[in-house]
């Protein structure tokens, strides 16, 4: 029979959550003032562990509480569950004027039967408490009301599996156990209750579900450390998240006074924060065929939820959250979350009616104070997931080309985000291109001297430069893909083009000289380029829509085996679901085209280069975007590199993690599904199996033929082009390699998707011959 005494405790633990996360005064309520000059409280003592948390006589132990240092092995890390009583209204939007005067005067809380109105009540409560932390609802919201009364569920959830993962269920292991520790130095005597304590071994667990100890109880333990009555006790600090600094400061400061007797244990263990039923909750359209409200759940709309915008109102936000709570209570948020770096890296299977598993891949930033731009970056990458679906390949091109001024996309990809960002990247590439060819920089000196000198002068002729993929790395498992590498690179081509920049022309090379010319380029500009794209700031947009659509061809060669829930939307050509989005709801191909060709004509970088006839002004400016392979690795290739990556993957539809890669420590992974749901009591279970689950079959015969990849670059495209089916044979035969010399057909016309057809060219001209 489980005690009373549980009971009760429980009941007032989960009260004082919801009373702190409401912010709510106690005053005047029963029971709780008291006359400050009656005697102290007995010391409590405790409950055995196996009561407190309700646990089984025979539960069995999986691991062994170590004695010394230790740390959980990467491939035994699992999950806890817990219920958070706010979360249920993480949608809750703000109230408006009307009920903010009815709510406004009232002196005391709404009744029960109004949750919303008891809601608003307490936030209008902490804001005229406080106008500048609390007057934005929607910090309130997830600072106080959400976060706060998620920490002791949080806390306790995690302290009740590290003693049921260990077994300490025996007599001797006594929890919440009140003690008192003296300071010798100062006098002073301190309270503490003990999270887990062995009357035989004496030893102290202290359990924190984060990865920091609390500065509310550093003076009690250092107190503890000097104390001569506790010089025959340990205490071991249990943290479920990576550690930050400051427990490794406490450690060190404590063994100073009790050498030996203190030690850590990264428990390594990811919290699934769940929801009560009902209230209002916060779903969104990501990932998800229209026509539906939104269902799309998961670890990454949580932290999308708290990302904002702008670094200012980030910052803001942050500044807030830190202030709310000093201890750092609470577990690692959006802030720590480099959202820039925000890509699509996995897609499950598309079973109807089930939603779709989905996960992104993130940087992390350690100081957790990044987090914003969560919002646009998981939108960008959604709509372009759809677009690429919705649209048939013949649509997929972009094309600047001086030529060909009425052709510069397809009309329906150009009034997306997918095609706004492929016609950028390519004019941008073109300004990088150039800009490495400075003869002010080291690399462009060394460049215009290796050129082949005509009558004197560096010579070379037009190029036309494009971005086109290098071989992708992916694993197909379990139904799903695992997008693991996506590298892009530069191409770059001797080209002439019809339309004259005017000017005089530096000079007429040879065939042997356009070649050696290339060479050059070949050997130092592009190298440098291409690590740009693959690397910059700049680029990440155009790498971000370039792996969604490695995700949507894999979705359309499912959908051609079986239905799914997209295949209503897939070749439809109706992309207004996902059109351009602010700031660029504006944004015109052909004002782009109107700069591009004034770079043309006019020119974009003037490089002073020294020749025999003395200094020479070169005026140059001015891509394409095509080929798509990809390599399918191997299972034990996948199982060798990248073990722990479906278990960690599947952790991150429900909640934020680490890659547990040993190469990509600052890699997090947050994901979700697109019907996904998180409410109910929490659980004790021990997470998914570390093991990955083995995949069928090895990679070997084409699963699939790829879909038809746009049109040539140097012709337009057919009235009507072709139907863009799933099956229509690659032409190419390159576009999906596994490394096998076996093609697999899985993401064949994805070439097309990003191609950008038109002239990357550099021109030349001679302006002016400056005096020596």
């Amino acid at each position: 029979m489980k005690p009373i005494r549980l009971r009760v405790r429980a009941r007032l633990a989960s009260a004082a959550a919801v009373v702190a996360a409401l912010g709510l005064a106690l005053t005047g309520l029963p029971g709780l003032t008291g006359d400050a000059d009656a005697a102290p409280k007995p010391l409590d003592k405790g409950i055995p562990c196996k009561d407190y948390f309700d646990l089984a006589d025979d539960i069995q132990a999986i691991a062994e509480l170590p004695e010394f240092d230790a740390s959980r092995a990467k491939a035994h890390w699992d999950t806890y569950d817990y219920v958070n009583p706010g979360k249920q209204w993480d949608g809750l939007e703000p109230p408006g004027q009307e009920v903010i005067d009815r709510l406004e005067d009232l002196e005391k809380q709404p009744p029960k039967s109004e949750p919303k109105d008891r809601i608003y009540w307490a936030w209008l409560q902490a804001r005229k408490a406080n106008k500048e932390a609390w007057g934005d609802w929607s910090h309130w919201r997830d600072v106080r009301l959400i976060r706060n009364s998620g920490n002791d569920p949080r806390g306790k959830a995690f302290e009740k599996k590290v003693i049921k993962d260990h077994g300490l269920i025996g007599p001797e292991w006594i929890c919440q156990k009140e003690v008192e520790f003296t300071d010798p130095d100062t006098k002073k005597t301190y309270r503490r209750q003990l999270d887990a304590y062995n009357t035989k071994t004496k030893q102290i667990l202290e359990i924190k579900s984060n990865g920091q100890p609390d500065p509310k109880q550093k003076p009690k333990d250092i107190a503890w450390s000097k104390d001569k009555n506790w010089r025959q006790s340990t205490m071991k600090y249990v943290y479920g998240q990576p550690q930050e600094k400051s427990a490794a400061t406490l450690k060190q400061e404590l063994s100073k006074n009790a050498p030996g007797r203190v030690t850590e244990y990264n428990y390594r263990s990811d919290k699934v924060e769940k929801a009560p039923s009902g209230g209002v909750r916060a779903k969104s359209t990501n990932m998800q065929p229209p026509g539906k409200p939104p269902t799309t759940g998961g670890g990454a709309n949580d932290l999308i939820r708290e990302s904002r915008p702008s670094p200012k109102t980030m910052a803001e936000f942050l500044n807030k959250k830190n202030a709310a709570d000093p201890g750092r209570l609470s577990p690692r948020g959006a802030g720590g979350v480099d959202f820039t770096t925000l890509e699509l890296r996995y897609v499950g299977e598309p079973v109807k009616g089930e939603g779709l598993d989905y996960g992104f891949s993130a940087e992390e930033d350690p100081e957790e104070k990044s987090g914003w731009g969560g919002k646009e970056k998981a939108q960008l990458i959604s709509d372009a997931f759809l677009t690429w679906l919705a649209l048939t390949p013949d649509k997929f091109w972009v094309n600047l080309n001086p030529d060909e001024p009425n052709r510069v996309m397809d009309a329906r990809f150009g009034k997306t985000d997918a095609g706004r960002i492929l016609l950028e990247a390519d004019l941008r590439m073109k300004h990088d291109f150039f800009k490495a060819m400075d003869p002010k920089t080291d690399l462009g000196k060394r460049f215009w001297a290796s050129l082949p000198k005509v009558n004197g002068r560096p010579c070379f002729t037009g190029i036309r430069n494009w971005i086109e993929p290098k071989t992708a790395t992916v694993r197909e498992q379990d139904g799903g893909i695992y997008i693991l590498d996506a590298p892009l690179k530069l191409e770059s081509t001797p080209q002439d083009f019809t339309t004259d920049p005017g000017g005089d022309q530096i000079c007429d090379p040879t065939k042997a000289e356009r070649d050696q010319a290339q060479r050059v380029i070949d050997q130092m500009i592009v190298p440098e380029v291409e690590k740009t794209i693959n690397t910059a700031p700049q680029y990440a947009d155009l790498r971000r829509v370039y792996t969604a659509r490695v995700a949507a061809e894999w979705i359309r060669l499912q959908d051609a085996k079986t239905p799914t829930d997209y295949r209503s939307i897939i070749n439809s050509n109706d992309v207004t679901s996902w059109p351009l989005r602010a700031p660029n709801q504006n944004w015109d191909k052909n004002e782009l085209f109107k700069k591009y060709r004034d770079i043309f004509l006019n020119g974009e970088f003037q490089y002073d280069v020294d020749t025999d006839e003395g200094v020479m002004v070169y005026i140059v400016g001015g891509v394409d975007f095509s080929k798509q392979p990809k390599r399918n690795i191997s299972k034990t290739e996948f199982t060798t590199g990248h073990s722990n990556l479906p278990r960690q993957t599947q952790t991150s539809v429900k909640t934020l993690t680490d890659n547990a890669k040993d190469d990509d420590g600052n890699v997090l992974l947050l994901g979700g599904n697109t019907t996904s749901t998180d409410t109910g009591g929490g659980g004790d279970e021990p997470g998914p199996d570390p093991t990955p689950t083995p995949t069928p079959t090895e990679p070997g015969e084409p699963t699939d033929k790829p879909t038809t990849p746009g049109p040539d670059p140097s012709t337009p495209p057919a009235t009507g082009g072709n139907t863009g089916g799933q099956n229509d044979p690659d032409p190419d035969g390159d576009l999906a390699d596994t490394g096998s010399d076996t093609p697999i057909g899985l993401i064949a016309g994805i070439a097309a998707a990003l191609a950008a057809l038109g002239g990357g060219l550099i021109w030349w001209k001679r302006r002016t011959a400056l005096q020596e």
